[in-house]
């Protein structure tokens, strides 16, 4: 430590940061102080141990069992994340297997459905065609039998028309028959 420097600074109150220069003096003045400290793990180690217990006050004693619980709460975290590397480990182990035997079962699945959907199309499409039959079969009857009720209205409007034309005729006959016996009877 040959050429120890002094710094006594205020920065929120100290005017001249911002002239040229300075912030440059500012950063070579930090790389030469991070070259000459290097830390280690335990950079205090050649200190003396502290007793703190004479410093210490009901608020710190209470600071301290509080960081004693946070540490036991680090161990529940740490066993939280053994066992979920444990179960990582377990899923490597059996997950690819296990997926297969879902997706195999999720397949059948699949096939067990798509079979019962052929099936209940083929039985809709029978259900279908032995209405079409039926109905078709009905179709034939119902014009056959339309054809002849239509024949059979016809022959009784021919008979009623022949009935008629034959009342007419009796009409006339007994209008002739009528007038023969109004006339009296030619002597011979």
């Amino acid at each position: 430590m040959a050429e120890e420097v002094m710094v006594d600074a205020l920065p929120y109150i100290d005017l001249g940061y911002d002239e040229a220069g300075v912030r440059d003096q500012a950063l070579a003045m930090v790389e030469e102080e991070a070259r000459r400290y290097r830390p280690t793990k335990n950079y205090l180690e050649h200190l003396p141990f502290v007793q703190s217990k004479t410093f210490e006050t009901p608020i710190m004693k209470a600071e301290f069992e509080r960081l004693a619980h946070l540490h036991l709460l680090r161990e529940r975290v740490d066993l939280v994340v053994a066992t979920r590397i444990n179960n990582l480990e377990l899923m490597l182990d059996y997950g690819p297997a296990t997926w297969r035997l879902y997706l195999d079962t999720l397949q059948r699945l699949l096939t067990d459905g798509q079979r019962k959907l052929q099936s209940l199309r083929k039985q809709i499409q029978e259900v279908n065609w032995h209405r079409k039959s039926i109905q078709s079969r009905a179709g034939e009857e119902l014009k056959s039998l339309e054809g002849s009720w239509v024949g059979l209205i016809s022959k009784n409007f021919e008979i009623e028309l022949a009935i008629a034309q034959m009342e007419a005729e009796l009409a006339e006959f007994r209008k002739a028959e009528a007038a023969d016996q109004e006339q009296p009877p030619l002597d011979r």
